[in-house]
């Protein structure tokens, strides 16, 4: 049976906070109990499971954040847990004009046993490092999510050139053009590694290429040692997660503050 309390307290202990290995031009800043990234495309807040601190403490450190970088003019994420303490936290986010996006499950899963799935026929899968590929990437994503993901190409290109071994970015191709991408972030020094992307063109959902780019980063994964793999899934690739042998250990919420 899997130890589901276990899986969570290392997840608690080896990702909540900074990792060592920062995307370029995103640097750390402390206040307290939390971490601030800033720069990037948009800057987070990350917080241990227990903050210590309540009421209008609260309210002030909440008030600290968002004025940070209202004052960089960016927006800024506070991402928060199932399990995290104290419950007011939520509603002290909503009270500083943070929004609420979707709530996603923290999945967990061991490399070694995830199930194994071969794209369709047709499709190919790549692992890309080009900054020719980033820029197929965005574009593709640009069409799925119908806005400008422009900068996601600029990011994996920063990514990759900034640490060639802390990302594997990978896409499925088929008649040349991309139809779906997705990458692997490794953070050194945990037995984790994350999973990110994994947006498909519309018509070629259903055929088994999120599936396959799942087991394809977790063979990258288990070659170099990783034992755990993490993802924030979505009500529709949760299911599909579960069934490749991943379990569930918290909820995640994204509350954003945009100076829009």
């Amino acid at each position: 049976m899997t130890n589901i309390e276990g899986l969570l307290a290392a997840y608690d202990e080896q990702l909540r906070g900074a990792p060592s290995d920062l995307p370029p031009g995103v640097s750390v800043e402390r206040d307290g109990p939390v971490v601030r990234l800033v720069g990037g495309h948009r800057g987070l807040v990350t917080a241990p499971p227990r903050l210590g601190v309540h009421g209008d403490e609260l309210d002030r450190l909440v008030a600290r954040q968002r004025d940070r970088f209202a004052a960089r003019g960016e927006a800024v994420e506070w991402r928060t847990h199932g399990h995290d303490r104290p419950e007011e936290l939520p509603d002290r986010l909503r009270a500083a004009g943070f929004a609420p996006e979707e709530r996603e499950t923290v999945l967990v899963g061991r490399t070694d046993v995830i199930a194994s799935q071969d794209p369709p026929e047709g499709v190919s899968l790549l692992r890309v490092t080009e900054p020719d590929d980033m820029r197929r990437i965005a574009a593709m994503e640009s069409r799925v999510w119908g806005l400008d993901w422009s900068w996601l190409g600029d990011d994996l290109d920063g990514r990759i050139a900034a640490d060639p071994d802390g990302i594997a970015v990978m896409v499925a191709e088929a008649g040349g053009e991309v139809v779906s991408a997705a990458w692997l972030v490794f953070r050194r020094g945990t037995g984790f590694a994350g999973l990110w992307g994994g947006s498909t063109l519309p018509e070629w959902r259903g055929k088994g290429i999120y599936r396959s780019l799942v087991a394809a980063r977790a063979r990258i994964a288990a070659a170099r040692g990783v034992r755990h793999l993490h993802v924030d899934a979505s009500g529709d690739s949760a299911p599909v997660l579960r069934r490749l042998g991943f379990e569930g250990v918290t909820t995640t919420t994204p509350y954003v503050w945009s100076p829009s």
